[in-house]
């Protein structure tokens, strides 16, 4: 395919998670300037299902012209690979690494009737009453669970997982009392948080956030090895033209490094990244390593 013929129709991004999802939110501001750059309408999918296992997988298996992106995090394009016994694709064979986009901590989140003001107050709650409190996730094998397990195995308590759809379904189930706290992106939650309805009390960064300085991190509160980072990235079909990866990575970079992007994506409490196809797959090599150990050590499974 000639360089100048890519593209002359619109291009799909799919989201394997929902609409109102922090990964959502992202790809719709891309979406939105990525368009005008290549001259084609790009059209935001939402294929939520099987912890973004479903929609990563519609994009593994898609022609690879270019025409079909995925917008999606560490659990689909990474550490799912060694949590489910099976897996319909394998992101690192099936996948081309497009562009690492942005990252932000997790917020671990209580229901505030719980009055709850800190983590050691949890863990002590927690303690008190073993396999009696439930935690939600955005799905087997999301930073928000792995992340959780994590800091259960530390903690030494017993609570337990149930997984959503995406971080508004989670938030949603606190609010509802179905669970009683989880770890979750900023992006959803901050708004519930700053009215009174959310608790938060802790990030899971290793140093204080810059987008969220006033929460302690999870090493102040005496649990320096959980951290943990909710990060996305773009991808698209493993044999895609190596030209055409080079033009979409080249306008993604420069999109997310724009002033404009930058801004709203700080407001959405995500540190932009915009680093090339090849950042995104040694990120996504080590973390299989780093949850890799976590998934053996805390016997965390996706079924």
């Amino acid at each position: 395919m000639a360089q100048g013929a890519f593209p002359s129709r619109p291009i799909h991004m799919i989201v394997p998670f929902p609409a109102g999802s922090s990964p959502d939110l992202i790809a719709r501001i891309l979406a939105e300037k990525l368009a005008p750059a290549l001259g084609q309408p790009v059209v935001v999918e939402n294929r939520p299902g099987a912890g973004g296992n479903l929609g990563t997988g519609l994009v593994a298996r898609a022609a690879p012209d270019g025409y079909t992106l995925g917008f999606s995090i560490p659990g689909p394009l990474a550490v799912n690979s060694v949590l489910y016994r099976k897996m319909d694709y394998d992101p690192f064979k099936d996948l081309a690494p497009v562009c690492l986009v942005a990252a932000s901590p997790n917020l671990l989140v209580v229901d505030p009737k719980l009055n709850i003001g800190s983590v050691k107050e949890l863990v002590a709650l927690a303690r008190s009453q073993p396999g009696k409190l439930n935690y939600g996730s955005v799905g087997n094998g999301s930073a928000s669970h792995l992340t959780m397990e994590l800091f259960k195995e530390t903690a030494g308590i017993d609570i337990v997982h149930v997984p959503y759809p995406g971080s508004p379904q989670v938030n949603a189930a606190i609010l509802g009392g179905q669970v009683a706290a989880g770890f979750v992106v900023p992006a959803t939650a901050m708004p519930l948080v700053e009215s009174g309805r959310l608790k938060a009390i802790a990030v899971t960064s290793s140093v204080r956030s810059v987008v969220l300085p006033d929460y302690p991190t999870l090493a102040e509160a005496g649990y320096p090895e959980v951290v943990s980072t909710a990060w996305q990235g773009v991808v698209a079909p493993a044999k895609t033209p190596a030209a055409i990866i080079e033009r979409l990575s080249r306008e993604l970079v420069a999109i997310v490094r724009s002033d404009e992007v930058r801004e709203k994506m700080m407001r959405l409490y995500f540190q932009p990244i915009g680093s090339s196809g090849a950042g995104l797959a040694n990120l996504m090599r080590s973390e299989v390593e780093r949850w890799g150990k976590v998934i053996k050590k805390t016997g965390a499974t996706a079924d």
